[in-house]
């Protein structure tokens, strides 16, 4: 079981307490627990099973202007002396950044929604280990299936978040997650590919029978792949692919590349980024969200963002270091993004694939091929060829490329968004992409 709120109230209070006394002026303190679990399957046999429990405490001190952290996994009140006396005698020392501060008290969270975050249900190893079985089971139905690999994982954690500011405040959180990993061969090629569920609430995970054939089946399809030639081209990205573009766009807009100047979207808030189809929000309060919360790790209160609207940048993402930087206010996106979407679009996936006559469908990226201060994108890419709608083949060895300048401006969405992940994207089509192949 996970450490209660009190006990991690009782560790915060004396860390601010104590870093008081010893001369800090400001100060803030995470205290979190985590206790996972994890059995891993390899081939049908049980190849790892193993349990940690994680008890952290990370602690930052302010001296006006001066700042610095330490943390340890420690929680022994000798301990915290020694790491708070370290703390303050390093902030002394540290040169002073006019940007450090806590954040603003009317900034702080104060109303707390229960967002059902955490599941109680606790799940035996024994269970763990027939639902991997059946997974496996499915997963290697096919005698093209050489290779299998399987987890489960249960996670329980617990935090407080606590500064001099008078805030106090932490929940729950729980995950059960499943993945299968296939290999499959035939005559001309080996190819892997993956599934995987991730859920806040255990009765909520896939199936694991569907889980495993879905993973085969994907693994099936990409065998004796073809390659193509070079060509300009529409490129469509499968969801869990499209997602990956809008976690680089939201890295290209937080305050700290922007403050930087190391962005393209520098100095692009009330410009046209994307067509005017083009809808992006970060929404915090989803029910059972993976990325849901009711505030960031400063403590400052999350409200949903339309960050681009009818293709217009509305916001960056702005903590509070680097708010003050930009002279804006903190809008609770320190740590990054809560849970990130496309808002869906107005065709379905079936005329997306009709839409033209040729195109490719892109189920895998190789590589990090993203640029965020340039806006280039190349990565290297494994897919099938679309043919009037149609699966033809499976293709790879190609390298994709382009501008996302050029990229956002021309994105078409399918309207099948899943809220699979914390980052999430209907099927997306870009217009005009350069394919570099045989």
């Amino acid at each position: 079981m996970v450490k209660d709120q009190e006990f991690l109230k009782k560790k915060a209070s004396y860390c601010l307490g104590l870093a008081k006394k010893l001369g800090a002026t400001e100060s803030s303190v995470i205290v979190n627990n985590s206790v996972s679990e994890t059995v891993n399957f390899r081939n049908k046999k049980l190849d790892e099973s193993n349990r940690s429990d994680d008890l952290g405490i990370s602690i930052t001190t302010y001296i006006g202007k001066k700042k610095s952290s330490i943390s340890s996994s420690n929680l022994q009140d000798d301990n915290l002396n020694i790491l708070i006396e370290k703390c303050v005698e390093t902030t002394k020392n540290t040169p002073e950044d006019e940007f450090n501060s806590l954040p603003d008290k009317d900034l702080l969270a104060k109303d707390f929604k229960d967002l059902n975050l955490y599941d109680d249900t606790h799940i035996e190893n024994d269970q763990k280990i027939d639902y991997l079985k059946k997974l496996e089971s499915a997963a290697s139905n096919d005698k093209k299936i050489i290779n299998t690999e399987s987890s489960f994982a249960q996670n329980k954690s617990n935090f407080i978040l606590a500064n001099t500011k008078g805030f106090c405040a932490g929940y729950k959180t729980s995950s059960f997650t499943a993945s299968s990993i296939t290999v499959a061969k035939d005559e001309k090629s080996m190819e892997r590919d993956y599934e995987y569920s991730s859920k806040c609430f255990l009765k909520d995970l896939d199936d694991a029978g569907e889980l495993g054939k879905k993973a085969a089946d994907q693994t099936i399809r990409k065998l004796s792949p073809k390659k193509i030639g070079s060509e300009k081209i529409a490129i469509i990205f499968d969801k869990r692919i499209a997602k990956g573009i809008l976690s680089t766009f939201a890295s290209a807009i937080s305050s700290s590349a922007i403050s930087r100047g190391t962005s393209f979207l520098k100095d692009k808030v009330k410009q046209k980024i994307f067509s005017d189809t083009i809808n992006v929000l970060d929404k915090p309060d989803i029910l059972k969200g993976l990325g849901s919360r009711n505030f960031d790790i400063e403590g400052v209160k999350t409200d949903t963002l339309k960050l681009v609207e009818q293709g217009v940048l509305r916001h960056y993402l702005i903590d509070t270091y680097n708010g003050k930087k930009l002279n804006l206010k903190s809008n609770g996106r320190c740590g990054g993004t809560s849970n990130l979407y496309f808002e869906n679009g107005n065709v379905s996936f079936k005329d997306l694939l009709n839409s033209k006559s040729k195109s490719l469908y892109i189920t895998e990226t190789i590589g990090h091929g993203s640029n965020i201060v340039t806006g280039d994108y190349s990565v290297g890419a494994t897919g099938f060829l679309v043919e009037n709608g149609e699966f033809k083949y499976p293709i790879n060895e190609i390298t994709i490329a382009g501008n996302f300048k050029d990229m956002f401006q021309n994105i078409t969405l399918a309207n099948d968004l899943e809220f699979k992940y914390a980052t999430n994207s209907p099927t997306m089509m870009i217009e005009g992409m350069v394919v570099a192949g045989k």
